[in-house]
């Protein structure tokens, strides 16, 4: 694998937060509260927004009230985060200004978790407050390229949901894909699957990055 890019642009939980205990944790209880099949909310909500899971799951339940409900419960639960391994050396070796989060989290809920584990609050970050449609739409990653000053076209998108998959995609981004929550045969249209940020390495060359396997 060799690919080159300008910039780079991240999901958040999956990718560069391992955050699937508390994910699973809180869409249990939710799903328990409503009488609905966990393991359905949690395969739907892989990816999405909030939001857009409560009206696909329950769309007989008031959205924003159980938005809030949810919203606060993970904001109150940072017990289990961890760093995705290699990802604190691989944002290390970017300039700040040419890599991005695009997350289906809110902000308070992305920086919570990007500063629970140490990580650094990127100046494009993307939320689920910015965009009209979320993930699988293409909106929130045209929003972090235009942020970054470029097309998506020359920006690398990592993922680890087919949701965010699909989004990259339709935005003309290239995609390496985490097998972090799934299998690389389950997760279509990436350009390369990865287990993690231990196996690649990248470095600049002139105004652009290579990003190879090691």
């Amino acid at each position: 694998m060799q690919i080159r890019c300008s910039a780079f642009l991240f999901d958040l939980d999956g990718v560069l937060v391992d955050s699937r205990t508390v994910v699973e944790r809180t869409c249990r209880r939710w799903a328990l509260r409503h009488q609905l099949d966990p393991e359905r909310v949690l395969q739907i909500a892989h990816g999405r927004r909030t939001r857009d899971t409560v009206r696909a799951v329950a769309p007989h339940l008031e959205t924003d009230r159980e938005v809030a409900w949810l919203d606060a419960a993970e904001l109150a639960d940072v017990d289990g985060l961890s760093v995705v391994p290699g990802s604190r050396e691989f944002l290390a070796a970017l300039p700040a200004s040419r890599w991005g989060v695009v997350t289906s989290c809110g902000r308070a809920l992305a920086e919570l978790r990007l500063t629970s584990v140490g990580l650094p609050i990127p100046t494009i970050l993307v939320t689920s407050e910015d965009v009209s449609q979320g993930k699988p739409a293409p909106d929130g990653y045209r929003l972090g390229a235009r942020r970054l000053g470029l097309d998506p076209a020359a920006c690398v998108v990592f993922e680890d949901a087919p949701s965010g998959i699909a989004a990259a995609r339709g935005a003309g981004a290239r995609v390496i894909a985490l097998t972090t929550m799934r299998a690389a045969r389950d997760l279509p249209g990436a350009d390369a699957t990865i287990p993690d940020f231990t196996a690649i390495h990248v470095r600049q060359e002139h105004d652009a990055f290579v990003v190879t396997r090691h």
